[in-house]
């Protein structure tokens, strides 16, 4: 089992910045930066339930592209993803008004 947590330490140990921000790209005299949102994990077990042994493990993640830097005439400037946003943004106003309808329920008792 140490075995496989040594593999996937030299695995991640290779995500970092060159994995959140992508390759830059020149088109037509602008110069592109993407820039991604990466979250990973890893999980990992192993006992005995009296019949025998078990172990197993597990791992996911996702990436979502937040935008890019554009450099051209103007300056740098970041330019976001609307998508993205708009996957971080609806589930954030839900919550939010959830929580508002919850408080303003407990205040009215």
């Amino acid at each position: 089992m140490s075995d496989l947590a040594v593999q996937l330490a030299n695995t991640v140990k290779s995500f970092g910045v060159k994995a959140v921000y992508g390759e830059s790209q020149d088109i037509e005299g602008t110069t592109f930066v993407p820039v991604a949102l990466i979250a990973y994990g890893f999980g990992a077990g192993e006992g005995d339930d009296g019949e025998g042994t078990g172990s197993g493990g597990g791992g996911g993640g996702y990436t979502l592209p937040i935008g890019a830097y554009v450099g051209d005439s103007l300056g740098v400037r970041f330019q976001a993803n609307p998508v993205a946003l708009l996957a971080v943004g609806i589930p954030f106003v839900w919550v939010a008004g959830k929580s508002l309808a919850l408080v303003i329920k407990a205040l009215k008792k």
